[in-house]
């Protein structure tokens, strides 16, 4: 078998799942650069390499060196120091400080970092402190070699490895001989299929009980994940049976074993048909107690003294210089005498004005007011429009890195005698659940939202199912006032929600309005029209920034016209020529714009919030991301949170509003198309929304007015 040396010039493509790599190697004794491939773990550029495999021609990128086997040795070249550091693989060392190092120390360089790191200080730049990095950045590299070596013969990828790292320090190799499974619980991005994979290759067995348990919680993780809280127990044994690929009887046993560890709880929904809800035990103890405590807080008596209902809402519109509504009267003064009220209503119903009423006469009423919203965008929209202070659930609760858990709960509740929270459509069961544990039993709650919109991301359905409980006060808003009906986003946001085909311009025709709609059937010509919209049309014929006023919403994450391959597209197009970092698959670059895709608490940074790229330091090996003035740091290795956000599905826009919005909607999407996802999308626009895409494909959406069923019991705890 062929056997070739050199070392690594460059890595052209990485993908994270299976560390598959396109690399370029200089060969010694060979001008011309060497393309390899093949499966190479925690490789950096720099690195010499022992590599057998074989010749292979690529009809698209000529002749390859296809990798069977290699060994890694530290670079035996200046040259190939010089890069070994420059590759970004220690931290406080980046191309130039990796130039002025060699430079200095040529090929003692790797020695002296080894034995006498305080020599570094002889190099322009490097003080004490930069050196302890080093120093700490090099023990660390040392370390994860070693684990990274150890996961690698059990078919680990480099980048789990990382993560893997991250979590348990040099306990990793320890942990992972002792539970594998325990990696899918414990770290974001590794699911039991890795975990799987690394148990496979260490010889336990398949039909083994630990791993039916741990393919049982992740099958309820992921079911979770789709929204559900619970799931009936014939349909996990059935979805955990085809994913594990043993007997039925393994999986019942998992269970039980898991029931009696209350790592799950197990209850009768039907008796008479032997049904039993299985969920995770945090969900039953969140789904439980918000029915207990909702109930409690409306039954608790209210320190508010009565008002006169005339002479409030005299006051209040001659104050604020308005004409209420009967209906947004009636919210006002319900407001007042409810210890739970729900207000609910699409855009151009006037929720905005109630609220703005409703604080008024509270504040006279020398009232404590906390205003939330379950996003940093809500929440501040929430602030420009009433004037009054509002934050994030999270910031409201006091969320404590150290302790993991929110501050603010039964024990040290919030200082309130109202509790106002915008956006109550996108709580999630157990952001809920915190939230009432928080709320003194004295406090009037007063949830306001959409409830015609997509449900939460979390798991749960918790406005719907409180309205449908049919025990709460419930201010339903129907009417859009005048200044409302002049837009027809408002106007064809009502018909869509009610079923009914929306008025449609074409932007061709260039008809002054605010909603037009494009017709292209094939992918790749909506794609087209997608990026010319976003580059040329809209900013020149409307004066809209292409990337920071302009949001692509679309139902699905893959095919042409997903989010993932319009971002791909959208930073060519929109952000072509800044210098980036390539994070496995994905490349940032300055001034990109970005999506959180998970909570990260310590951060205060959360799933669904978007920023700008503002600073990318290849010495550190971190880049800065801008949310809202708000500059927060991020390791490269963490950087599996963010994703490009030029283009969003539609569910994580949820809270959010956009001057421009522009979405898909065509017969590709035809598994996704709903009607409160057509909704959902249009309502995100204040300025101007574009549909790209076909009238049957609307016209499928508009008519599918079933929306994905979400297993929860709220409802009926609520009840009964």
């Amino acid at each position: 078998m062929p056997i070739i040396y050199g070392f690594l010039e460059r890595i052209t493509y990485h993908n994270e799942e299976n560390d598959f790599v396109v690399a370029k190697l200089q060969e010694k004794g060979k001008r011309e650069l060497t393309t390899i491939v093949g499966n190479l773990t925690a490789i950096n550029p720099g690195e010499s390499l022992k590599l057998t495999g074989r010749w292979v021609h690529n009809k698209k990128f000529g002749e390859q060196f296809q990798v069977e086997t290699y060994e890694v040795t530290v670079p035996a070249t200046v040259h190939g120091v010089r890069k070994y550091l420059g590759s970004g693989l220690i931290k406080g060392i980046g191309p130039i400080m990796a130039e002025r190092i060699v430079k200095k120390f040529a090929l003692d360089t790797l020695e002296i970092i080894e034995k006498t790191p305080k020599r570094l200080s002889e190099v322009d730049g490097i003080g004490p402190k930069r050196i302890e990095m080093i120093t700490r950045a090099w023990e660390e590299q040392k370390e994860i070699k070693e684990i990274m070596i150890f996961l690698q013969g059990h078919g680990v990828s480099a980048t789990y490895s990382a993560k893997i790292y991250k979590q348990y320090g040099d306990r990793s190799i320890e942990v992972v001989k002792e539970n594998p499974y325990r990696v899918a619980q414990d770290i974001h991005g590794i699911g039991f299929i890795t975990a799987d994979k690394i148990a496979q290759n260490m010889g336990i067995d398949p039909n083994s009980l630990i791993r039916a348990k741990a393919g049982v919680i992740y099958v309820l993780n992921g079911l979770t994940e789709e929204g559900h809280v619970y799931y009936p127990e014939t349909d996990l044994v059935r979805k955990a049976k085809e994913i594990l690929k043993v007997d039925q009887e393994i999986i019942t046993k998992a269970i039980t074993e898991l029931s009696k560890g209350k790592e799950i709880i197990l209850e009768e929904i039907n008796v008479e048909k032997d049904h039993r809800a299985v969920y995770l035990a945090p969900f039953y103890v969140a789904e439980t107690e918000i029915a207990q405590r909702l109930r409690g807080l409306k039954e608790s008596p209210s320190t508010i003294r009565p008002i006169h209902p005339e002479k409030a809402i005299e006051w209040v519109q001659q104050k604020l210089n308005i004409e209420l509504a009967e209906k947004q009267k009636e919210a006002v003064l319900l407001a007042g005498n409810s210890k739970v009220l729900i207000i609910t209503g699409g855009p151009g119903t006037g929720k905005t004005t109630i609220i703005t009423a409703i604080l008024k006469i509270f504040q006279q009423l020398k009232l404590r007011i906390l205003l939330a919203a379950p996003t940093g965008r809500a929440a501040k929209r929430m602030s420009e429009a009433t004037g009054w202070e509002s934050k994030t659930i999270h910031r409201l609760l006091e969320y404590s890195p150290k302790k993991s858990d929110f501050k603010k709960d039964q024990e040290d509740p919030l200082e309130a005698d109202v509790v106002v929270i915008d956006e109550a459509s996108m709580i999630d069961t157990l952001l809920m659940y915190h939230l009432l544990k928080a709320i003194p039993p004295q406090a009037h709650l007063i949830l306001v939202g959409d409830v015609d919109q997509l449900p939460s991301v979390g798991p749960g359905n918790v406005l719907k199912d409180i309205i449908g409980s049919g025990i709460f006060t419930v201010v339903r808003l129907t009417e859009i006032f005048r200044q409302a009906q002049e837009s027809m986003i408002i106007v064809n946001a009502h018909k869509v929600n009610q079923g009914e085909f929306p008025i449609l311009k074409e932007i061709e025709k260039k008809e002054a309005t605010d909603f037009y709609f494009i017709q292209e059937e094939e992918p790749e010509k909506a794609l087209n029209q997608i990026l010319t919209l976003c580059s040329e049309r809209i900013p020149n014929h409307f004066g809209f920034h292409p990337i920071r006023d302009i949001q692509v919403l679309t139902p699905m994450h893959k095919g042409v016209i997903g989010a993932i391959n319009l971002n791909i597209e959208l930073q060519k197009k929109l952000n072509p020529d800044q210098q980036g970092i390539t994070h496995g698959s994905r490349t940032f670059k300055l001034n990109d714009k970005v999506m959180q895709i998970v909570n990260n608490y310590d951060k205060e940074v959360f799933n669904g919030d978007i920023g700008w790229v503002s600073r990318i330091d290849q010495e550190d090996r971190e880049l800065t991301i801008d949310f809202d003035g708000r500059l927060i740091p991020y390791d490269y290795s963490d950087l599996d949170e963010v994703v490009l956000a030029y283009a969003i599905s539609v569910h994580k826009s949820q809270g959010s509003e956009y001057p421009v919005v522009i979405l898909p909607v065509t017969t590709q999407h035809y598994m996704l198309l709903q009607r409160n996802l057509i909704y959902t999308g249009i309502t995100r626009a204040k300025k101007l929304v574009v549909l790209v895409g076909t009238k049957k494909a609307l016209a499928i959406a508009i008519k599918n007015n079933k929306p994905q069923l979400r297993f929860t019991l709220l409802s009926e705890r609520l009840k009964s």
